[in-house]
């Protein structure tokens, strides 16, 4: 209870702090939503791959509010991409790399664990786009040596692949809310960065004055859950992702979800899947090299070109969307 207080009430925030660090809380607690919708969601799911998405569609359409949880948990995977992209935005434009180093890789980790939790929920629906885009993921890791083998159990995506993806997917999230944990410790640790980007004596307690500025964000941000929950505002789902899965039959635009985009438009551009491989290893090495950067000046040089990397993902999200020209003008 003491370290409860010491983290919750009694820490002691920058008066400064603007609505933009209240998105680290807003992660933490969509990842619990997450959790908590999950493990409903998994008390109906059969990972077979001949009943997966009956198991679905079933949950779906015959249990008492069985659409409202999977709809739920579909739509704040969304708001969780969502949140960590602001959150590593702001610590980005406020330098918070430089001197919260643990803190930021800690952060960074958890991003990748989201990301391959995503990938890994995204499969299990077992639709068309679902196991296209398992098979076509997967291939892209094919360079590395023995991974592909046996991250499926096989050389293709099977039963057997799904089962494995079904459990991963159940075990990371507890293993995210322990990085969470962690990134909270170091971030406490170190002290909490600030807009001044300098240490500030005019300090509060958490509580209640961080605490009511998080609780104003978190009703904002469930009123959105649920708009989008209840009336689907936003397609956010590929409509071939209601098709069984057919061997077969491949898509004709196989599309990831929005906050793969900017990445499958990287590994769409380069004919070699090596290279390709390459180069969104080396977007997320970047990241963590960040924290190594103590130069002033190269801060502020990111600072300014903060916007034109947000453009260029954006155009990247834009191009991962478009369907591939069958004519090539040289």
């Amino acid at each position: 209870m003491s370290l409860f207080r010491a983290h919750l009430v009694f820490y002691r925030c920058a008066l400064n702090l603007n609505s933009s660090y209240n998105f680290g809380f807003l992660v933490a607690i969509t990842f619990v939503l997450q959790i908590i919708t999950g493990i409903t969601l998994a008390f109906r799911y059969t990972s077979e791959a001949s009943c997966a998405f009956a198991s679905v569609q079933h949950l779906v359409r015959e249990v008492a509010a069985g659409w409202e949880f999977r709809m739920l948990h579909a739509t704040t995977a969304s708001f969780v991409f969502l949140c960590i992209l602001i959150h590593m935005s702001r610590g980005m434009y406020n330098s918070s790399y430089s001197y919260l180093t643990t803190a930021w890789m800690s952060g960074l980790v958890l991003y990748l664990l989201t990301i391959a939790t995503a990938f890994l929920g995204y499969v299990l629906p077992w639709g068309q786009m679902s196991f296209w885009g398992a098979t076509v993921i997967t291939n892209l890791l094919s360079p590395i040596p023995y991974l592909v083998p046996w991250l499926l159990g096989g050389y293709y995506v099977s039963d057997v692949t799904l089962k494995r993806f079904f459990v991963l997917h159940f075990i990371l999230p507890f293993v995210g809310c322990i990085l969470i944990v962690l990134h909270i410790f170091y971030l406490h640790l170190n002290g909490s960065s600030n807009p001044a980007g300098i240490d500030s004596a005019l300090k509060v307690a958490f509580y209640p004055h961080m605490l009511m500025t998080d609780a104003k964000c978190l009703s904002y941000l469930i009123g959105l859950i649920f708009l989008q929950t209840a009336f689907g505002l936003i397609e956010l789902s590929h409509p071939d992702n209601s098709i069984p899965v057919n061997r077969f039959v491949t898509p004709l635009h196989i599309v990831p979800e929005w906050y793969f985009l900017a990445y499958y438009a990287v590994l769409k551009v380069i004919p070699s899947k090596t290279g390709g491989l390459l180069v969104f290893m080396s977007s997320l090495i970047n990241l963590a090299l960040l924290s190594e950067i103590r130069a002033l000046n190269t801060r502020m040089l990111i600072r300014q070109h903060f916007m034109t990397r947000n453009v260029v993902s954006g155009m990247g999200n834009y191009l991962g969307i478009q369907y591939d020209l069958l004519d090539y003008y040289w």
